[in-house]
């Protein structure tokens, strides 16, 4: 599965993981009504709407003079499967990196103690 650099730029920021939040504790909101959690104006709360919009996690639609957004569950869950997979590589490289300082700590435990350095299958 690719990253979705859009995608993770537009929950990168604070603010608008906060109106993720809201949104979904809410079941929904406007920018009027959502400026009221997070310390920016509303203004603000609608540009970062508006980038959240661009990148699939919500969609807006006009009631009067005002947008209501909602979550998209299926780009939610886009976003949390990516995350997952990046977790488990992530996981995978420190597992190796790991391996290695433990075989490097091995090593030089050996040299200290006067051992020759264990053989590996590799050898």
């Amino acid at each position: 599965m690719s990253v979705d650099d859009a995608l993770w730029s537009a929950v990168g920021d604070p603010t608008r993981r906060r109106l993720l939040d809201a949104l979904l504790a809410d079941g929904g909101g406007t920018a009027t009504s959502l400026s009221a959690v997070v310390p920016v104006t509303r203004q603000a709360v609608a540009k970062h709407l508006a980038v959240l919009d661009r990148a699939g996690l919500v969609h807006g639609v006009t009631e009067g003079r005002q947008r209501r957004y909602r979550v998209d569950d299926a780009q939610l869950a886009r976003a949390a499967a990516q995350l997952d997979a990046v977790g488990r590589t992530w996981d995978a490289r420190l597992r190796r990196i790991a391996g290695l300082a433990e075989a490097i700590q091995q090593q030089r435990d050996e040299s200290a103690a006067g051992r020759p350095p264990a053989t590996t299958e590799e050898d």
